[in-house]
């Protein structure tokens, strides 16, 4: 087996920075085979990786999660005026980041990964990947408000007209959309073109995956299948790329 040096076998696994990796070792916070990792040392895959107690996945090891973001959480990493930071709130031996933001008003379904090429893949404006929402307005939802919203909607600030869309009344003040572009603030900017003001947002599906049996701060794997069906909507019949991930048991 190839050997690499441990700082850069645990950057490469999503851990942390390879000069993070250096002080956890120097620390005694890593564990190799049973033994106290020094500094420089090589390690492979068929190495078994502590890192505060807990093992490491192989770097071609995929982990996906999929997060209920209460409202008031932050989708950054690095934002020490946050109060609330999606990367605090997942405790994960995994490092993982997030597939698509969701403003810190807003609620509902988020992807996280260890996987840059599934990131990339998800985000993809011109792949149409769907995403799903429920949306609160702040006044009676008229029958030009949805055949408008669902035909485009010329964005003055962004000097942009949104893609058709799918629209669903839901009651007198709620409806259910389903966007497959990833526009900034694309619901609140439609909805304010049209004189309407965004009272909440719900996300509720990306892609496959579905934000049911989540309670707001939860998050769970994706199971096998759900992996399945994702990686073969990102990579469907494109040859060379990968689609190892990591499922652990419930």
């Amino acid at each position: 087996m190839d050997k690499e040096r441990l700082n850069k076998y645990l950057a490469s696994c999503g851990i942390c920075s390879r000069r993070e990796a250096d002080r956890l070792i120097e620390e005694g916070r890593v564990v190799v085979n049973g033994e106290k990792a020094v500094t420089g040392m090589q390690v492979c895959e068929e190495d078994q990786i502590l890192v505060n107690g807990r093992p490491v996945h192989g770097k071609n090891k995929k982990v996906v999660l999929a997060y209920y973001k209460p409202v008031g959480v932050v989708c950054t990493e690095k934002d020490r005026f946050a109060d609330k930071k999606i990367t605090d709130m997942i405790k994960f031996p995994v490092r993982v980041t997030y597939a698509g933001r969701l403003d810190k008003d807003s609620e509902g379904l988020m992807l996280l990964t260890n996987d840059g090429a599934l990131i990339d893949a998800i985000m993809r404006g011109s792949a149409d990947h769907e995403k799903e929402y429920v949306v609160k307005v702040n006044k009676e939802i008229s029958d030009e408000f949805i055949h408008k919203m669902e035909s485009g909607v010329y964005l003055t600030e962004l000097d942009v007209k949104t893609k058709p869309c799918r629209i669903e009344k839901m009651g007198k003040y709620t409806f259910k959309i389903i966007l497959t572009q990833g526009v900034n603030r694309q619901i609140k900017r439609m909805a304010k073109e049209m004189g309407y003001h965004v009272v909440a947002i719900k996300r509720i599906r990306v892609m496959n995956v579905l934000l049911s049996g989540l309670a707001p701060g939860q998050y769970r794997q994706l199971s096998e299948g759900e992996l399945q069906v994702l990686y073969n909507s990102c990579f469907g019949g494109k040859s060379g790329k990968s689609t190892k991930y990591c499922v652990r048991p419930k």
